[in-house]
């Protein structure tokens, strides 16, 4: 299922993040991790901030992912279902139909 992954990382971890590393060493794990088909990052509510979307092949994953960004980075994180516009057309013509 085609998943947008959003996390936001405190201002505080953030810094300390940036200045040994880890949050490049995150990023780079889960883009390899996951192969996003888009990848964006952003200052969201005043945080550091990225959404990832990929393929979630298995509802199990989801704690595989989320440790990495709670346990190294303290964020916040979502797993939210989205729809290109393809799946959007797709299922517009059948619930008209």
């Amino acid at each position: 299922m085609r998943t947008m992954l959003r996390w936001t990382v405190p201002a505080a971890r953030g810094n300390e993040a940036v200045k040994d590393g880890s949050i490049a060493k995150t990023i780079e794990s889960l883009m390899a991790q996951l192969k996003p088909e888009a990848a964006y990052f952003m200052a969201w509510e005043g945080q550091r901030s990225g959404m990832l979307v990929f393929d979630m092949k298995e509802p199990s994953q989801i704690p595989i992912i989320a440790e990495q960004l709670f346990m190294g980075l303290d964020a916040a994180v979502e797993f939210i279902p989205v729809m290109n516009a393809d799946d959007l057309k797709k299922a517009l013509s059948q619930v008209a139909g």
